[in-house]
This record gives structure tokens, C-alpha cells and sequence, in this order.
């Protein structure tokens, strides 16, 4: 028996609980939890926590690791071979020590007798409960191969989509750095050489240079303070996301945020659209699809959503039903789920909606950087419009005045220009 952690969502009262339980794997605990009325969020092993949360420490595998692995998995399993050779043959060729040690013992799990399912859920953090799942639905309709071929085309378009949305993050994140390297550049080093002009001079300095030059005299003095401020705002709001208002404000925020809004919308449906389709075509039953696709979308808002449309079809009322009215559901997806529900072709139709929500967002990807480069040209324009005012119009209203700059440190070698 193994000690899980578990993050559940309790239906008869409607509030998120935390607790332990000890089960033979991951599905076993959620079973348990599902008998208890209550929906497991996040189920992981119990050793895995720590003084910062359930972050995993040592088990952590690229997700192309992952895709590369199911894939020739996928083939072998295919060209017939029995599932403990496909195993050890795909472990060969992996080149990751940790994921390859645990492939090892998952492998000797399979070979005591133990199935595919419940030995990769023996490690929620590297095969989540949508990878479980599939992989159980496969292993018990015959078409394992086909599941786990779905699974590496599904865990590719993920990581594709990913890292496109990262790539195209890099160069504003490359000038956001710029700028604030120059800014505190100007406020450490530049303005209080101005003061000391000023002050030499007996000239009072412009209001909005005294406000910069505050800032700068803290900044230079109290540089300690200003760093254990800036970790704790930091720490302090990833704590409040983690929290369960601060994530679903923080989900809320996603959606709703100008311009990214739109994107992260299409990327959550896709994801849902994608999960839900390949767990329908592998046989899993609609009211248990719904429930892991909801936890595949990562986002709480959007869950409770799936998880209600789930009530509803429980208790006699259509898919597309459920959803069409939602505000955070894009129109396409209940139209298109009830064309699959009244032809017989759900699976096919959702795939269809998945791939369709998949391009639009590869080109709202590829348009991110046109769209933010105004957005910078804004940042740049605030912040060089700021040391003009705060840092140079000093400097210039000095000369403007008749002061001559160069003097020798002494204000009495100033001289009035006529």
C-alpha cells in the first residue's frame, strides 16, 4: 500500500479538502475517493511532498523524454511484440538516467504481473491520471497500441504548442530585462551625481527627480530590504495562486486578460476538446472521460464547468447541452459536440474541434510577437519619456538657467552666461 496525498473537490458540500490515503496505486486512491463523494484534483504520492508543496524534486522528466518513449512504445507494441520485451527494447533507447530507472522498475512491476496502468500510476508525476486512464482504457479494449500512438500525438501537440508560446516570449522578455537594467542603471548610478550637482549648486531639484531620487538613495542603502521585499511579493503571490481563490482568480484572469485572453481560451479548449476525444475513441465511459478531461485542463474555473456538465449528463441532459450556455466555452465546441452526439461520431468530432482549436492557436503563437511589439514600443516610450523627465530634464533646465557645468566642485566657480 502506497500513501497518497490527495486534493479533492467534496460534492455534498461544495468546498476543496485536503487529506492522506493509502491505496495500491493512484487509481485505487481515486476510486476510493470517488466511493467517498469526493473528486480527486491532484493525487500524488505522500513522499513526494515537502516543506514547499508537492513539488517533486527528484522525478522530474522532460515531457519530449515522454513523447519519444510512448512512441516507440506505440510502434513495438504495434509490429506485435508481448509487452515486456516493448518495454525493455524502448528502454534501451532512452537516454535520460532518472526517467530510464524508472522505466526499469516500472518494467519489473509488468513482468511481476502488475498491468501497464497500474504501473505507470505508480508515478503520478511523470504519467498523470489522463495517461493512466488512456492507457488502461487501451489495455482493456485490445487496442493499446492505437491508445498510446494517440497519447504521444496528443503529449507532442502539447509540447509543441508550449514551446511556441515560450519561443515567442523570449525577445519581450529580453527587452523588459533591458529595460529595467537600464532603469536601475539610471537610479543607482546616474541620479545621485545629479543630486550632488544640485546640492552644490543650492539649487532645489524638480519634484519628480526628488521622487526618483528617494527611490535611488533607498534602493543604494537599503539594497537588503529592498531584495527580501521583492522575494517575498514574489513568494507571496505564488502562495495566494496556489491557494483555492487565488488560483481560480488567477484562471479567471487568464481567460479574461486583453489580447493573451483570446489565446489561452483556444489552448484550453484544444486541450479539453483533445483529452475527451481520445478517452471517448478508447472506450472510456462519457462520465468518466468528463471527469479526467476536466483535471487535464489545468484550469480550475473551466473544471467546475466540466465537472457540473458532467452532473447534468449524469442525470439525463446532453453534452452540448450542458455547455452551450457557458460564457467561457467557445460556441464551437457544443455545436460541434452535438453533431457527434446525433450522428454517433463524438470521438471523431471532438478530434475535429481539437485540431481545429490546435492551428489557431499555432498562428495566434506566431502573431504574438507582432502584437506585442507595439505594446513594447508603449514601454519604451513610458520609460525614456520618465528619464527625461526625471534624470535629464535636471540637467537641462540647469543650463537653460545660465548655470556653466563645469566647475571644479565648488559653486562659487560657477559663472553666469550672458
Amino acid at each position: 500500500m502506497i500513501e497518497f496525498a490527495y486534493t479533492a473537490k467534496d460534492e455534498r458540500a461544495g468546498k476543496v479538502v485536503k487529506g492522506k490515503i493509502s491505496a495500491d496505486n493512484e487509481m485505487a486512491a481515486a476510486n476510493i475517493l470517488n466511493s467517498k463523494q469526493l473528486f480527486p484534483i491532484k493525487i500524488v504520492p505522500a513522499s513526494s511532498q515537502n516543506v514547499f508543496g508537492n513539488i517533486t524534486l527528484f522525478n522530474k522528466v522532460s515531457g519530449k523524454s515522454r513523447v519519444i518513449f510512448t512512441r516507440q512504445l506505440a510502434t513495438l507494441v504495434k509490429a506485435g511484440l508481448p509487452i515486456t520485451q516493448a518495454l525493455n527494447t524502448s528502454i534501451e533507447q532512452v537516454n535520460d538516467k532518472n526517467f530510464k530507472s524508472i522505466l526499469e522498475k516500472i518494467a519489473a512491476s509488468v513482468e511481476g504481473g502488475t498491468s501497464l496502468a497500474d504501473s505507470f500510476a505508480q508515478y503520478p508525476s511523470i504519467f498523470n491520471h489522463v495517461y493512466v486512464s488512456l492507457v488502461h482504457a487501451g489495455e482493456e479494449s485490445g487496442t493499446l497500441d492505437q491508445t498510446l500512438l494517440r497519447l504521444a500525438d496528443q503529449q507532442e501537440n502539447e509540447q509543441q504548442i508550449i514551446s511556441k508560446i515560450r519561443g515567442a516570449l523570449i525577445y519581450p522578455a529580453l527587452v523588459l530585462v533591458t529595460i529595467i537594467a537600464v532603469l536601475a542603471f539610471m537610479l543607482v548610478s546616474v541620479m545621485p551625481q545629479i543630486s550632488s550637482l544640485y546640492t552644490e549648486l543650492k539649487k532645489p531639484l524638480p519634484i519628480v527627480s526628488q521622487i526618483t531620487l528617494s527611490v535611488s538613495q533607498f534602493t543604494i542603502h537599503y539594497w537588503w530590504l529592498t531584495l527580501i521585499l521583492l522575494v517575498a511579493a514574489i513568494f507571496g503571490v505564488r502562495a495566494y495562486i496556489r491557494s483555492p481563490n487565488g488560483r481560480r482568480a488567477w484562471d479567471k484572469l487568464k481567460m479574461n486578460v486583453p489580447v493573451l485572453g483570446t489565446l489561452f481560451r483556444k489552448m484550453y479548449m484544444a486541450r479539453f476538446t483533445r483529452t475527451l476525444g481520445s478517452l471517448v475513441n478508447s472506450g472510456v465511459p462519457l462520465l468518466e472521460a468528463l471527469n479526467i478531461s476536466a483535471e487535464s485542463i489545468n484550469n480550475v474555473v473551466l473544471a467546475d464547468i466540466v465537472q457540473k456538465a458532467a452532473q447534468d449528463v449524469r442525470t439525463g441532459k446532453s453534452l452540448s447541452g450542458a455547455l452551450e450556455k457557458n460564457e467561457y466555452f467557445l460556441k464551437l465546441v457544443p455545436q460541434m459536440i452535438k453533431v457527434g452526439e446525433e450522428s454517433g461520431t463524438l470521438g471523431d468530432m471532438l478530434d475535429k474541434v481539437a485540431t481545429f482549436y490546435e492551428d489557431e492557436v499555432d498562428q495566434a503563437v506566431k502573431n504574438i510577437s507582432t502584437i506585442i511589439e507595439p505594446v513594447l514600443m508603449i514601454v519604451l516610450g513610458l520609460m525614456v519619456g520618465f528619464i527625461i523627465i526625471a534624470i535629464l530634464y535636471p540637467v537641462y533646465s540647469l543650463v537653460g538657467g545660465g548655470i556653466n557645468l563645469n566647475t571644479t566642485g565648488s559653486s562659487n566657480s560657477t559663472t553666469q552666461v550672458k
